[in-house]
């Protein structure tokens, strides 16, 4: 798989697990037509975390009144607390990944949608990462997937922090995958991404690097309109 390829499967796979993560636990249930008064409001007597009003949400997403409903739904039969701890996330992505070590890879994911840092997903986390994803602007989605990768949140992406995602990846896809990965290959890709995305070759790839060399390639904004009309 060249540079391109490992560029667009690590943004890709963002999305497409994610969402069949949601659809296999329904999270992602089909919509009704019919308001519920309590799942409106956004409230549960019995949740350790009670989410924004559906009015904020709507504000800060690009989801409509419907579409919060029925995610909220399944959010809160999968997790009755309001929140998803990062051990959980783990155990849902493991499932997909038997073959492989999904650990590494769930953890960086999990802290990108973990907004405030304080160790859970609340459905608002929940609800905003996803907008994103599947409905926001390319240069949305390719913040979001620069804050993936930038895993100190500094402002950068060093080598270091993308050896640790490309790692994460092999890891996930595990180690009898067809053709073999040879144990250099993570590396080798680094580099291919840095001479690609480091522009001043000052060592590191800034968030300005990162958006102007994905939106020069047709690959990587082809692959950004894939995932707009999931739900």
């Amino acid at each position: 798989m060249g540079i391109q390829g490992m560029e667009l499967f690590a943004i890709g796979v963002v999305i497409i697990l994610f969402v069949a993560v949601l659809k296999q636990f329904g999270i992602l249930e089909p919509m009704s037509l019919e308001d519920d008064s309590s799942d409106s409001d956004l409230e549960l007597s019995t949740v350790r975390h009670q989410p924004e009003g559906l009015e904020q949400l709507q504000a800060q997403t690009k989801f409509t009144k419907k579409e919060l409903q029925s995610l909220y739904r399944g959010f809160k039969n999968e997790c009755p607390s309001g929140l998803v701890d990062e051990e959980t996330f783990k155990t849902i992505y493991s499932q997909f990944f038997p073959q492989g070590d999904a650990t590494t890879y769930a953890h960086f994911l999990f802290n990108a949608f973990d907004l405030d840092r304080n160790g859970s997903i609340r459905f608002e986390d929940f609800v905003i990462g996803l907008s994103v994803l599947l409905r926001g602007s390319v240069t949305e989605k390719l913040n979001w997937a620069f804050n993936l990768y930038d895993i100190n949140k500094d402002g950068y992406i060093t080598k270091e922090e993308m050896l640790l995602i490309m790692k994460s990846i092999y890891d996930m896809m595990g180690r009898y995958t067809y053709p073999s990965v040879r144990d250099e290959a993570p590396s080798e890709h680094v580099e291919k991404f840095f001479q690609k995305m480091d522009r001043n070759r000052d060592g590191v790839v800034t968030i300005e690097e990162f958006i102007e060399t994905c939106q020069k390639d047709e690959n990587i904004m082809n692959s950004m309109q894939l995932f707009e009309n999931v739900i």
